[in-house]
């Protein structure tokens, strides 16, 4: 069939299998120039796997370290006219490359949060690698069930006060202003739940229980920060509470013993959750303009690989103990610059102070769209398969 992209809401509801593998070897690429890291795990589990921050990781752990890598993803395959996930296809990719490089990939696909998971997972550590010495957690859902079955909805509010300011609507590009009601204290407590570090926690206690990770390994969460601008929506908001439960939950598991935990803060960027933040968009669109004219401008699998070969088994942190690969992004002059666009910007100059052609390319390359020698006109066969899933 010929695959075209189909949009609904903040999604892509069609993945390209030629075009997710393209972008898959161009990240593969970008680690292998960056040359072999040394003295950096060996056995790495990725929860989250699939795509993003997770996907670069996963690339990051294999290709600059030689790990092995077990990555635990939930995707669904191709079903009828019906394309895989964009995240089955980048997997499938991946376990391909990583076979014809000698490396190790296996994949758990199912809910992270579920105990059946966790113990499928265990499983497959304890009869392939006996045990891990990091362990990635990129989990970003908007729900979670947890293990006496209640489910909770994560929201995406402000805290106290209803927050006025602009946004874009990628529909037609325009620039209007929005306001975001306050979330109740249910709706707090829910997006903890889902987002903060309860299920991050039950991961490593499941492991240690089962003596799948090594003393002293290394573990690292994912978190946002971000300016001013954004902060009634993500950093003093309702994730930004279950992010501030993440990091807690990082001193704890440091604090038990057994594990190094860190929270990574990293960039904004073009992901599947953040194109449903209101006002987000629009700032990521103003931050691509003034990061790339100033050629600081990285995408996931940089951030990453520089993560991964510089900072997190280095144990490069801030003052509070934080990874910060939003480093660029924070720098003064990128974000006067973002602050002096962001109140002149209005519909009508778009073009001179966003990056909209850079943020919806993005937005297409998530679900393989928009790749380098891909024939989009061209029948492809949409049914693929994950080797280790077979």
């Amino acid at each position: 069939m010929v695959i075209k992209p189909k949009v609904r809401g903040f999604i892509c509801t069609t993945a390209h299998p030629q075009g997710c593998k393209a972008i898959v070897k161009e990240q593969i690429d970008h680690v292998k120039a960056q040359g072999h890291t040394e003295n950096s795990p060996k056995k790495v589990l990725v929860i989250g796997a699939s795509m993003g921050y997770g996907l670069a990781t996963r690339i990051s752990a294999a290709y600059s370290g030689g790990a092995a890598t077990i990555g635990v993803i939930f995707d669904k395959p191709a079903s009828g006219n019906r394309t895989a996930t964009a995240g089955w296809y980048n997997t499938a990719a991946f376990e391909q490359f990583a076979a014809e490089d000698g490396l190790y990939a296996k994949t758990i696909n199912g809910d992270a949060y579920s105990r059946e998971i966790k113990e499928k997972t265990i499983e497959l550590i304890k009869k392939d690698l006996g045990k891990v010495d990091c362990v990635v957690y990129s989990l970003a859902a908007p729900r979670r069930t947890t293990a006496d079955g209640v489910q909770y909805t994560s929201v995406l509010k402000t805290v106290g006060q209803p927050y006025t300011n602009k946004t874009i609507n990628l529909k037609d590009n325009t620039v209007n202003d929005i306001t975001v009601e306050p979330a109740t204290e249910e709706e707090i407590t829910a997006t903890v739940k889902v987002m903060g570090g309860e299920d991050w926690k039950d991961w490593i206690d499941a492991l240690k229980a089962a003596d799948a990770i090594e003393d002293n390994a290394v573990t690292v969460a994912y978190s946002y920060i971000g300016p001013d601008i954004t902060h009634p929506m993500y950093a003093d908001g309702s994730i930004g509470k279950a992010k501030d439960h993440l990091f807690e939950t990082a001193k704890e598991l440091t604090k038990n013993g057994g594990v190094r935990a860190y929270i990574s803060v990293n960039k904004a960027l073009v992901t599947q959750s953040s194109a449903a933040i209101p006002i987000v968009p629009l700032y990521i669109s103003i931050l691509y303009k003034v990061m790339k004219e100033k050629g600081v401008h990285e995408g996931c699998i940089e951030q990453m690989c520089r993560m991964w070969n510089e900072k997190l088994f280095a144990g490069v942190t801030d003052d509070e103990g934080r990874i910060r690969m939003d480093d660029l992004e924070m720098q003064d002059d990128v974000q006067s610059e973002v602050h002096k666009l962001w109140t002149e910007i209005a519909t009508d100059n778009l073009d001179t102070h966003a990056d909209l052609e850079g943020y919806h390319t993005d937005f297409y390359r998530l679900f393989g769209f928009g790749a380098d020698g891909v024939d989009y006109d061209e029948d492809t066969d949409q049914n693929v398969t994950i080797p280790s899933l077979m």
